[in-house]
Formats: C-alpha cells, structure tokens, sequence
C-alpha cells in the first residue's frame, strides 16, 4: 500500500476502494441509531440518505473529473478559496470525521465479535477490542503490507456478497411479502419531522466513503471520466445493499428490539432467522468488513495528513521519530482514534462524526459555487441544493442533540471553533515566519 503511481488503480478498484470503506462502516454501525430516530421508515432514511449524497458527490465529481489529483478534498479547497483559513480547517475537519469513523468502526468491531462470547453487552470488552484493532490496523499500515492492497477487491467482494446473502435470507426466513415493504405507521407519531431528519444525518454518514475516491484521482486510470463513474456506481451499490438489509431486519425484529440492540442490529437479526449458524456467518462478515474498513481508512487519513503537512496548512512535529511525515501521522491518527473508542459510546461518536462532516461538506458546496463553477461547468442550482440539503439536516440533527444530548452539540462546537482558531493562528505564524 506504500506506492500510489498513476494509473494503478481501476476503475473496478475505485469501486472496491469506495463501497469497501462505506459498507465497512454504514450499515453495521449506523442501522440500529437510524432506526431509534425513524422507527419502520428506517430503510427509506438510507434511499433519502443516499439521494442526498448524491446532490453531494456533484461537487467532487465535477472538480476531481476536471482536475484529477492525489489531493482530493485538500485539493478541492485550495482551487476554491487558496491558501487560507477555511481550506486549512474543512481539510482538518474531514480528516477528523475519517478519524471519529474509524473509531466508530472499531466499537462496531467490538460489539460484533462480542456476540460470539457469552458477556456482557456494555462491558468493557467492547472498546479494549476496538483498541486492538486500532493496534493491528497501525501495526500493518507501518509495516507496509502490500497483501492488503492487493486483497482490497476480494474483501469488498466478499463483504458485499455475504451481506446481501444476509439480507435475502433474512427476508426468505421472514416470509417476507411485497406488502411488508409498507413501513407501520401505527407509531410515526412517535416521530418528529427532525427527528427523522436527524436519521437522515446518520444516514449521509454511512455513504460519505466515496470522498475516499477523490483522494486517489491521481491513481484512477482514464481519471477525468473514472472518478465520477466509480463514485457514482458506488453510491449504488451502497444504496441497494443497505436497503436490502434494513429490509431483511425490520421483518425480522421489531423496532423495540432494533433499538435495544443498536449497535449489532444485524448480529441480532440473524439469530430468529438463521440460529447460531447465521449469528456466526454474520459476526464473521462484520469483522472483515470492520478489520478491512479500518486498514483502508487508516492509510487514506495519513495520507491525506501528509499532503496537507507538505502544503504548510497544519502543523507537525517528528517528536525524535524517524521516517516518513506518513509514519509519523499513523501513529497520531490511531493514537486519537484509541482516545475516542475509550471515551465515547456509538451514537457520539457517530453524531460528532456526521456534524463535522456536514460542516466540512457545505463549505465544499460554496466553494464549488463561488469560486469554481464556471471553471468546471457545474450546475449552480445542483451545487446550491446541495448546500441547503445538507444545512436543513444539520440544523435539524443539532435541534435534537441539544434536546437529547448536549454534550454531543458542545464537543462538536468545541471541536469546530478549536480548528478553526488553530489554523489560524498556525497560518499567521507560518506567513510571518
């Protein structure tokens, strides 16, 4: 995985790259917190989540299609607004969404492998598992495996296949009718317009891995058609998948124990309709599409934090280590991924993971707008849909974290107002230098 040269990755790699970093996180670890939000209409949240993503990926694609490069957001950002502030900190915040999703990853990972033993569900297993895969994802970056990087498509197959090998036979055991796509509406009162919003928000979580494609457009053969194209067949794939799934669980459980058991709804799901065989088939898929998700990712934010270390826009430090600046942020990345697997549950961590990322997301839409939109001939009202798709649900998402966990809403204020100030303060110390 150390040597990234131009055309080295297709097309078919592009896809593998996008859906393997999505499924290993969206639907494993997001399902049951978007069905707590939005009740029997969770799976119709993923197609909403997904229309919206899709409003979303225009901007990417328009910019990488024209100006394909390894830089991918950073890159985005500096042909927008230059060398400044804004660029600097929507480039960190993304990198830290990347971060809080592969400790949401590593959670996920826990409660999974956890259904194999008999244990408690909240015990402290859970984040010491996630800590080490953390541990192991760090260990095999730095050693430079390139077994990964060559297995990458095979996972994401395997992933894919056995996940939709769950959601068929889930809905086979379940008897499922085209009747029982009809979502109950005993109890949508249940359910305030932002709080389905707020599903939605969680929902955009889970596709937010075709960013990682833009990253490599430097590497994607025949670039200026591939990178939309593989960002956009992902986006399917993913879209489908996780509908077929949320199907295949909401006929198999019912929302109260969906929600009881929210951080492996799937592992759940499978027991009433396959026994034990199917809990393990399940458990198993869940640690590889966790185990390659995290590697994948891991190696996409040091990357990403190396190129924005080489363009001056954040600090950095060798604190005595030898290597490379992509070593060095490695061990940075796993060391707050550990931090955050430690202190914070799956739904925080996810929550913080989606406003940073909404954040980030906006101003990529403005900038496209302001600064570029002429220049790679992109569709205003698209880019401006965009925009206020993604401010509604933000809005929406931050009215019901302050009513049901304030300290969510803080941490993410705290975080945003702390980059912003730091890149600030970094950039004017670096110009008067």
């Amino acid at each position: 995985m150390d040597n990234y040269k131009k055309d080295s990755l297709t097309l078919k790699g592009a896809i593998a790259l996008g859906t393997g970093v999505m499924i290993g996180a969206g639907i494993f670890a997001l399902l049951g917190q978007v069905a707590e939000l939005s009740g029997t209409w969770f799976p119709y949240i993923f197609i909403i989540g997904a229309i919206i993503s899709g409003f979303s990926a225009y901007s990417y694609i328009k910019v990488s299609n024209a100006y394909p490069s390894a830089g991918g957001i950073a890159m985005i950002l500096m042909k927008a607004y230059g060398k400044t502030t804004l660029t600097a900190a929507a480039s960190v915040l993304m990198a830290l969404s990347m971060i809080i999703n592969e400790s949401l990853v590593a959670r996920t990972f826990g409660s999974y492998t956890l259904q194999l033993f008999d244990v408690e569900k909240n015990s402290l297993w859970v984040p010491a598992l996630g800590v080490a895969l953390l541990i192991v994802a760090y260990i095999i970056n730095v050693s430079g495996n390139k077994v990964i990087g060559k297995t990458s498509q095979f996972m994401a197959f395997i992933k894919i296949a056995g996940i939709i090998v769950f959601a068929i036979g889930g809905l086979w055991a379940a008897h499922f009718t085209i009747g029982d796509l009809l979502p109950v509406t005993a109890n949508t009162n249940n359910y305030s317009a932002a709080s389905y919003i707020g599903a939605i928000a969680l929902s955009i979580l889970a596709y937010k891995g075709f960013t990682t494609i833009t990253n490599s457009g430097g590497e994607i053969t025949k670039p200026h058609k591939n990178v939309g194209r593989s960002i956009i067949i992902s986006l399917l794939i993913c879209t489908i998948v996780y509908f077929l799934v949320a199907i295949s669980v909401n006929a198999s459980l019912t929302i109260s124990e969906i929600v009881k058991a929210k951080d492996y709804s799937l592992a759940e799901a499978a027991r009433p309709a396959f026994g034990n065989y199917g809990l393990y088939f399940t458990v198993g898929i869940a640690i590889v599409a966790t185990i390659s998700g995290v590697i994948a990712s891991i190696f996409a934010v040091s990357r990403m934090t190396a190129m924005l270390t080489d363009m001056k826009l954040i600090p950095h430090s060798h604190f005595g280590m030898s290597g490379s600046v992509q070593k060095h942020m490695l061990l940075y990345i796993v060391v707050i991924a550990i931090a955050l697997t430690i202190f914070f549950d799956l739904s925080r961590i996810a929550s913080i993971g989606a406003i940073f990322y909404l954040v980030m997301d906006m101003i990529v839409h403005w900038g496209v707008f302001k600064h570029l939109r002429k220049e790679v001939n992109a569709n205003g009202i698209i880019l401006i849909s965009a925009l206020l798709l993604d401010l509604i649900v933000l809005i929406a998402f931050l009215w019901i974290k302050a009513s049901s966990d304030i300290f969510v809403v803080i941490v993410s204020a705290i975080g945003v107002i702390l980059v912003f100030a730091g890149e600030k303060w970094f950039l004017h110390w670096k110009e008067n230098e």
